[in-house]
């Protein structure tokens, strides 16, 4: 069986403590569940302010799932792990 692959954008605007803190907490979960099976994008809407549009941005950080579907989105600094993993549909190994 083919392991599914991920297409993540993350959306932030600058090097604020919230976006900083999301990129860290997202690059950490995806090398723990999704090592090899990824693709991330990040999005500084302070120097593309046009691509928010695409995605329908309207807070930031905001993290998009593009790829398996659905398209999911979370908004905030990606702390909570469990909400995260959720979102993006990864389960865990027991």
């Amino acid at each position: 069986m083919e392991e599914e692959q991920y297409e993540l954008r993350l959306y932030v605007a600058g090097k604020t403590q919230k976006s900083v803190t999301a990129l860290h907490n997202l690059k950490t979960y995806c090398e723990e569940h999704l090592l090899g099976k990824y693709t991330l994008e990040v999005i500084d809407l302070l120097e593309h302010p046009q691509l928010a549009e695409g995605d329908q941005i309207l807070a930031i950080p905001t993290l998009v799932k593009k790829v398996p579907d659905p398209v999911r989105k979370i908004i905030g600094d990606l702390s909570n792990k469990e909400k995260v993993l959720v979102g993006l549909d990864i389960r865990t190994k027991s």
